[in-house]
């Protein structure tokens, strides 16, 4: 069984094409996804099942790491502990 310490974070790095990295706060992940959904036209079909876009974020957010916003542009975020 994996350790629950796997599970725990304090921040994400996130990556897009032509930008420095940013460290964000999970709420602000949660904010700058909300702002990428709100703006898709075609959402993936596992997106489609939630109603909110409170919900699709934070399912987003829990379940994958990379989100495609156009050809050659996406965005992707990887859980990162800040203390040893």
């Amino acid at each position: 069984m994996p350790d629950s310490i796997m599970y725990d974070y304090d921040a994400f790095v996130v990556l897009e094409p032509n930008q420095p990295e940013q460290f964000l706060s999970p709420e602000e992940l949660l904010e700058k996804l909300k702002g990428v959904l709100a703006q898709q036209d075609n959402l993936p079909r596992d997106l489609q099942k939630f109603s909110t876009l409170d919900e699709q974020a934070q399912y987003l957010m829990e379940i994958a790491c990379e989100f495609t916003i156009s050809p050659g542009h996406y965005l992707q975020w990887y859980a990162v502990r800040l203390e040893k």
